[in-house]
């Protein structure tokens, strides 16, 4: 798009998140006129940009949405949580926030609603994350305005685990370790998610450049901290145990994130390549700036 012929209004929520600060910036780079929503201000720090102005709402308070979607072109949402906090659930938060931001967009006149979804997210409602997200899909695409439901393999972000493991020498997987992924970096990511606010599709499915085995990622982040290769392989059946486990004995909030990324790490998940940016390069800038500090 060129922004000198961009009219566009952009309504962006969820934009102190990893992946919401990418678009922030990709929004303010393409200098496309953006509201963006903030629970927090103190969070929005490094968002502020000529293009942008900050608002001060709650999406989870349908009441403090009213007026703010008028003259909006297109909503894209990242709002979602990992881990549940400050009591909210993940279907207070990635269910009923995002109908929110719907109906408000729809009683607007918004014409897109641009959402951020999970890779193969529909093949695991049984998942409480899932569960909230892809109910979620399914009033978007009742709603009647256009849409694109953008599936994202892992962000890079999600990585850090296999170098927090690999700073104290060893990483461990389940299984023989040879499940393919391809996951993506924030920036990358933006790009297509602000791409998406002009083209038609109605559902994009996306991962980085490069597909690795989950070994390959653990010996990347432990030679990234300067460790010898030490890979441990549990077996599938202690990690089927554990979801059980923790779905017995535990509450959503503690066993939600752990299911997700058990059950996640059991299949390979590949989405058709895009971007530039490497994974290898990203864990030795996390590690260059841990050693600064």
């Amino acid at each position: 798009m060129n922004a000198d012929n961009i009219k566009t209004k952009v309504l962006l929520a969820g934009a102190t998140g990893y992946l919401g600060r990418h678009i922030a910036k990709e929004l303010e780079i393409r200098n496309i006129p953006t509201r963006i929503l903030v629970r927090n201000s103190k969070k929005a720090k490094g968002l502020s940009a000529a293009s942008a102005t900050i608002i001060q709402a709650e999406v989870t308070k349908p009441e403090t949405l009213k007026g703010l979607f008028s003259g909006v072109d297109t909503v894209i949402s990242t709002v979602g949580i990992t881990r549940q906090k400050d009591g909210l659930t993940y279907w207070d938060v990635d269910y009923r926030a995002n109908v929110n931001l719907l109906k408000e967009a729809m009683a607007s006149g918004v014409r897109k609603f641009i959402y951020i979804s999970v890779l193969n997210g529909n093949r695991h409602k049984n998942l409480k994350i899932m569960e909230a997200k892809e109910s979620f899909v399914d009033e978007l695409v009742a709603s009647g305005l256009q849409y694109t439901i953008v599936r994202p393999n892992g962000f890079f972000s999600d990585m850090k685990d296999f170098l927090e493991m690999a700073q104290k020498g060893k990483v461990y997987l389940f299984g023989n370790g040879e499940q393919k992924f391809n996951p993506i970096h924030g920036k990358d990511l933006a790009i297509a998610c602000v791409d998406a606010i002009e083209n038609e599709n109605n559902e994009i499915n996306i991962g980085g450049p490069d597909i690795l085995t989950q070994n390959e990622v653990a010996e990347m982040a432990l030679l990234a901290c300067g460790k010898p290769i030490k890979i441990i392989h549990l077996p599938h059946w202690l990690r089927r145990l554990i979801i059980w486990a923790l779905r017995m004995f535990t509450s959503s909030k503690t066993y939600g994130p752990i299911e997700f990324f058990l059950t996640l790490m059991a299949e390979d998940a590949i989405a058709p390549r895009y971007g530039s940016h490497r994974l290898s390069t990203f864990f030795q800038k996390e590690m260059d700036t841990l050693k600064k500090k």
